[in-house]
């Protein structure tokens, strides 16, 4: 049974945390307390969980298994919806004392029997893994008797956070699932990428896609959002791996590099500017001169057409002041898509972000005034908003509170979010919600209250 995890995800070579002399390690294994905002399950979870013909089994307490995937708002184009299910073994005291792997089996063969999926993800947890249960062997007896990929994910939460998590998902689907399937040959064209970071958030996945097609380039492969089971195995095929947002699956591109010499680059679609920086990156990846000039002259008529309809809400939004607080990459691709449409970041989070994303901040930054939030707690935010005078807040579900303790309007952007922000139909969205709420009425009645 593997308790432990791979030494190598603590150790990524491309993580810039590893060139530091005095911190080697990516992701450091976690201590009692330090899990608040997203475990190792929780990481896993959310990039496999998009699969949208595959079931996804927590095998833990039922605690363990939060919620389902539609909080995350992911959406799907398929017939197949299991990814929206929450499915748990629900283990109780009696099965610490007796054991589960029995009941683990008859679970996913009764699920397997009535859905009928195209592959199965065990992810463990804390107390399985802690009372020694092989759910490694018992995938692997499982996917002899019912002939699909049953894969084992170990995602225990002691292993570390929410990024060590993500690293394991690209870990089981880079052994268990890639590779494992030729595409058909009329699938295929001379540009063909694997997307890999792209969980689908209210559609956003099919906005770049149809951007990517606008410019002749094939998508043949999304890691993870509306994808099935038989794309990810024959992913291999594809001649440039695009990382988007997400820096801790860097580790997957890179294992797919070097055994399938698949290069990889890490971009943006968020604001008309990443978008077309995107498309250029891309085609030039390929090397061709005639997918360039195309898509250099795509850039330029989409830029006009997206200006002009950006335009209303630029001349409303120009100057508005704003301040970013959500994590990771979103931190610095979202100031790009703000500063497209004219307005002034006063300050952004980076708590969970990597020194790159510090120093893609500064790129974005102008005039260098934006200042970076390592404590987001509602206090420190509401002190910010009061001392920056700014206009709006832009951040997670759980921080509207703090925009109406201030008296000042509110947009999620984060995962639960209710629009699209990417590509070029994403930047007029985000103009035109943004515009809506700095001109509701309900916030002039808040503030007439207090």
């Amino acid at each position: 049974m593997q308790l432990k995890v791979k030494e190598e995800l603590f150790d990524e070579p491309t993580c810039e945390h590893n060139i530091q002399k005095k911190e080697k390690k990516a992701c450091k294994t976690a201590v009692p307390g330090s899990s608040t905002g997203g475990c190792a399950l929780d990481g896993a979870y959310i990039v496999l969980s998009p699969i949208r013909d595959a079931l996804h089994v927590v095998h833990g307490p039922i605690n363990c298994l939060g919620n389902s995937y539609n909080q995350r708002t992911s959406e799907s184009k398929g017939n197949e919806t299991f990814y929206m299910y929450g499915m748990t073994s629900s283990i109780n005291e009696n099965d610490l004392i007796f054991g589960s792997e029995d009941k683990l089996k008859k679970g996913i063969v009764y699920a397997v029997n009535k859905f009928n999926p195209k592959g199965v993800f065990i992810y463990n947890t804390c107390v399985p893994a802690l009372t020694g249960e092989d759910i490694g062997g018992v995938a692997r007896e499982l996917t002899e008797k019912l002939n699909i990929p049953v894969v084992p994910v170990q995602s225990q939460g002691f292993s570390g956070g929410k990024n060590l998590g993500n690293k394991i998902a690209g870990d089981a689907l880079f052994e268990y699932v890639i590779g494992k399937k030729e595409p058909n040959i009329d699938i295929l064209t001379d540009y063909n990428i694997n997307l890999i970071g792209e969980y689908n958030i209210k559609g956003e996945l099919f906005l770049i896609k149809k951007a990517l097609s606008d410019n002749g380039i094939n998508l043949l492969s999304n890691i993870t959002g509306n994808a099935t089971m038989e794309e990810i195995m024959y992913s291999h095929k594809a001649g440039l791996n695009v990382v988007v947002c997400s820096k801790a699956l860097v580790y997957l591109a890179r294992k797919m590099e070097e055994k399938y010499g698949i290069p990889f680059i890490e971009e943006s679609f968020f604001g008309l500017s990443s978008t077309n920086n995107a498309m250029l990156h891309i085609a030039e990846s390929f090397k061709d001169a005639k997918l360039i000039e195309k898509v250099k002259k795509n850039i330029e008529s989409k830029t006009k057409i997206i200006r002009k309809e950006i335009e209303p809400y630029k001349k409303f939004l120009t100057g508005k002041r704003v301040l970013l607080y959500t994590g990771g990459v979103k931190s610095w691709s979202l100031i790009s898509a703000l500063n497209d449409l004219g307005m002034k970041v006063i300050a952004t989070g980076v708590k969970k972000s990597t020194e790159e994303d510090k120093n893609r901040i500064k790129e974005f930054d102008a005039n260098g005034n934006i200042i970076m939030l390592d404590n987001g707690n509602p206090v420190n935010l509401i002190k910010m908003i009061k001392d920056e005078q700014a206009d709006i807040l832009l951040a997670g579900g759980r921080n509207q509170y703090t925009a109406i303790k201030s008296l000042i309007p509110f947009l999620d952007v984060n995962q639960e979010r209710s629009n699209s922000y990417t590509s070029y139909e994403g930047i007029v969205h985000l103009g035109r919600q943004i515009y809506l709420e700095l001109n509701s009425p309900v916030y002039d009645v808040i503030r007439k209250a207090n």
